[in-house]
């Protein structure tokens, strides 16, 4: 019976063997998936995951209208979904996503309701879930054939930079100066900090700006500017009736999601940049742990898809794999699930305290503009990446023009309306054109011409025509007793 408890244990990726003596990795190692430090190092580990994914995981949820308390604790109910889902072979933390803030700022702009919102993201993520298993079964190689670095680089691009009037006619207005410092706090942080406090720049220009915005409060008075609708009034910055009244413990509210075809259109974009995004992670976890990852990668985006129905289905927010934690394990070298397991527990506690919500949720509008203008420009920034780490070819039409076309056309929030009651626009017809134009043109381009060119040696059929190439002539021998000629001075030597 013990027996089959223990295979049980190591099929769910229960079952660690303690590493060293539990106190620190040993000289030179590391802590891999299936081993564990001593377990109140082992949650101590946890805790420092949840506040390298704090700032964003509930920065996003404000963002987007949805609760950050439930945004939290989903969070941690997803991770152990997720390293369920992959047998606890995969170290990761799931973390709210940004991959949809571009189309619920298009839905909520559209009147749509937070039932609306979460009820397309919950289709999203069944739609990924979906990829995850064909995946699976079909091997790691399709994304890579549907999915090239020059489609899914754009995408990213412009669900970033899709974002920009959200912080222009949004949250800048609320209190521009306030932004300013805010924002200017986020990239001092980011670039100047060492090590794990670099890492949490923006949870710095979030306490920094909330600070400020209460300072403000206290010397000037109220300011009159437009509010979170858009209505001019006067009105403090910081407003903490809510923090007051709300309880420290008990359950975040629910919300029951609806459906509506437009509203899906506009977020299944993202699952592209979602994608891309897990392909990345788990190719730089199994970078760091040394283990081949591949074969896992369709059980990955399953769990994060898994994972986001789940959060989605009762109000909380998209959860995927995330950046920041697999940054804290680099730096740290300890890869062991438990301290993900312990991560999530820790998650879980917050969730259940409604007052840490209301203080999240009061954050001020000029606080989120200057986070915002930041974070939207680097969700931006990671599509280029993508670009220069494939080493993409713009010199190649097929490349170049349809990526062009549906950046512009993302970017710009242009809108094709198709029907008196549907249209295509922004992200999602960017995503299209991008998607169409690139597969379309590559398939009818000339056979002569290679569909994907790559970087070659130089050779002589370079050199300008009106230079000759010099012929390599084979070397003689020697005459028996001859003295070996030295090579003068620069000369290469002989390969």
């Amino acid at each position: 019976m013990k027996g089959t408890y223990r295979s049980a244990g190591r099929q769910l990726g229960l079952g660690w063997r303690l590493h060293g003596d539990g106190r620190a990795p040993l000289p030179g190692a590391s802590v891999m998936p299936d081993e564990r430090l001593s377990w109140p190092r082992t949650v101590g580990l946890g805790a420092q995951h949840v506040v390298a994914m704090f700032g964003a995981t509930f920065v996003f949820p404000v963002v987007m209208g949805l609760d950050p308390n439930l945004a939290i604790m989903m969070s941690g109910l997803s991770t152990v979904l997720f390293l369920l889902v992959v047998q606890g072979r995969i170290p990761s933390y799931l973390g709210t996503s940004a991959s949809f803030v571009g189309a619920v700022a298009a839905i909520r702009a559209a009147g749509g309701s937070t039932g609306t919102v979460i009820g397309a993201i919950l289709v999203a993520g069944l739609v990924l879930a979906a990829v995850g298993l064909v995946v699976h079964f079909a091997g790691p190689g399709l994304i890579n054939k549907a999915f090239p670095p020059v489609v899914s680089g754009a995408v990213v691009l412009l669900i970033g930079l899709n974002l920009a009037p959200v912080v222009a006619d949004i949250y800048w207005p609320q209190d521009q100066w306030v932004a300013f410092v805010t924002m200017c706090v986020v990239v001092g942080a980011g670039v100047l900090l060492r090590g794990f406090w670099g890492r949490l720049a923006v949870f710095v220009g979030l306490v920094s700006g909330f600070l400020l915005s209460w300072l403000l409060d206290r010397l000037t008075g109220p300011i009159t500017a437009p509010g979170p609708t858009g209505e001019v009034g006067r009105h403090l910055r910081v407003q903490l009736s809510e923090v007051v009244s709300a309880p420290w413990f008990g359950l975040p509210d629910v919300q029951t999601p609806t459906f509506s075809g437009s509203a899906i259109l506009l977020v299944l974009p993202g699952v592209i940049a979602l994608l891309a995004e897990n392909t990345g992670h788990i190719k730089a976890v199994a970078e760091m742990t040394g283990k081949d990852l591949d074969p896992l990668l369709g059980r990955a985006i399953l769990g994060d898809g898994l994972a986001t129905a789940m959060s989605s289905s009762v109000g909380g927010a998209p959860t995927t794999t995330y950046a920041e934690n697999i940054g804290v394990m680099a730096a740290t070298r300890v890869y062991s699930t438990a301290a993900y397991w312990a991560a999530a527990a820790v998650a879980v506690v917050f969730g259940l305290c409604p007052k840490f919500g209301a203080l999240v949720a009061a954050t001020p509008g000029g606080v989120l503009g200057g986070i915002t203008v930041v974070l939207y420009g680097m969700i931006g920034l990671l599509g280029v990446k993508i670009w220069i780490k494939a080493s993409v070819d713009f010199g190649d039409p097929v490349n170049l023009v349809p990526i062009a076309a549906g950046t512009v056309l993302g970017v710009g929030g242009v809108s094709v309306t198709l029907t008196d009651t549907f249209s295509v626009s922004g992200i999602a017809l960017g995503t299209l054109v991008t998607l169409v134009g690139y597969h379309g043109l590559a398939l009818a381009r000339r056979p002569d011409r290679p569909a994907d060119p790559s970087p070659r040696r130089r050779g002589p059929e370079d050199l300008p025509s009106q230079v000759e190439a010099v012929p390599r002539v084979a070397p003689q021998a020697a005459p028996p007793g001859a003295q070996p000629v030295p090579h003068p001075a620069g000369a290469g030597a002989a390969s």
